[in-house]
């Protein structure tokens, strides 16, 4: 949530100088958003998961597409963090200006909870040791592939977060075969 108890905790917990990057998605950017000092607080090479929307709330309204991946490359460099912008081709900007564009994925995944799979996704690779730019990189390239495989199984009209959760091992057979 986003109330005033939630903002202030989340405010103190960005304040006690983490030396770690973080993973930072839905309402801890709806968060930084209400409070865009928090962005300074924010560690080196911190991951941010926003969709169209809410990376509009953490910035300003876009009309082009185009507008809002300069915007998101401006913001990684400022902010010093790495910005995955989640949409039918997933784009990740790197604080040295370097932008990927993912190939991976489906529409069907554009369903309740996938953003939350791909944070998952993220959250653990970067646990296991993978840098930040690769965590991001690779998890949101294997999130789209783990949807991909959930496809010949299923169709875009009711593929679920829990399909692309099925399918994750999958993924990595595919990438390590």
């Amino acid at each position: 949530g986003t109330n005033e108890e939630t903002s202030n905790c989340f405010a103190r917990f960005l304040q006690q100088n983490i030396n770690k990057p973080l993973v930072i998605d839905a309402d801890g950017l709806n968060i930084i958003a209400n409070n865009k000092n928090l962005l300074e607080k924010l560690p080196s090479n911190s991951i941010v998961t926003p969709h169209p929307k809410e990376f509009d709330r953490l910035t300003h309204s876009h009309t082009t597409g185009y507008e809002r991946i300069i915007s998101q490359q401006k913001f990684s460099k400022l902010h010093n963090c790495i910005v995955v912008l989640k949409g039918r081709n997933t784009s990740i900007s790197l604080p040295c200006g370097t932008i990927y564009f993912n190939s991976s994925g489906n529409s069907g995944m554009a369903t309740g909870g996938s953003g939350d799979v791909l944070t998952g996704i993220i959250l653990s690779l970067l646990s296991q040791g993978y840098s930040p730019k690769n965590a991001a990189i690779y998890g949101v390239y294997i999130h789209g592939l783990a949807g991909d495989c959930a496809l010949q199984h299923e169709t875009v009209e009711t593929l679920t977060a829990h399909n692309i959760i099925e399918y994750i091992s999958d993924a990595f057979r595919l990438i390590h075969s």
